[in-house]
């Protein structure tokens, strides 16, 4: 047996080959993201939203005037993300962007005909989309799994590069 044969069958430390990726939450979770992130787009192709725009669009919509900042807290993004996201969109003509009428500094969002047809549009599809993602689970089953999901984003939510505020946590 030569030295290389030898090397690959040597017995490596169990913190190399104890834990199985299959009982790791974060290699779970972000299987279930691949997959939810692919079944979003080849559902809605025809339409050409992503789930990130789709996050930003439903969020101007219910938020009227709602500045680039607050929208990053709100949908979890850095501000430099959002603001690449937010470009995206009002090339598209689904958002505008203002000038805040007390601050000329800030800028603030507001959905236009255009997004609010597309969030129309969407809006069916991100539903079948969410359906499948939880099908394989009865309803029981699906309740807690999102109580469950819920409590771990709530409880890791400090640990994120961009923390999630909710309008109820803000202090507007």
């Amino acid at each position: 047996m030569s030295a290389t044969e030898n090397h690959h069958q040597e017995t490596y430390p169990s913190a190399l080959t104890g834990s199985k990726l299959d009982a790791m939450p974060g290699h779970l979770i972000r299987r279930l993201h691949q997959i939810a992130v692919g079944t979003f787009a080849s559902e809605l192709i025809d339409i050409g939203i992503t789930p990130v725009q789709f996050a930003a669009l439903k969020t101007i919509a219910a938020n009227a005037g709602i500045d680039q900042r607050t929208l990053a807290q709100r949908i979890a993004l850095d501000t430099s993300t959002t603001a690449g996201v937010i470009d995206r969109l009002e090339t598209r003509g689904t958002v505008e962007r203002r000038n805040a009428p007390n601050d000329r500094r800030l800028r603030v969002l507001y959905i236009t005909p255009a997004g609010i047809d597309l969030l129309h549009a969407a809006h069916p599809l991100v539903d079948n989309v969410q359906s499948l993602l939880v099908a394989p689970l009865n309803e029981q089953e699906q309740a807690i799994f999102l109580t469950l999901l819920g409590k771990l984003v709530d409880a890791n939510n400090a640990l994120s590069r961009a923390p999630s505020v909710r309008a109820s946590d803000s202090t507007e």
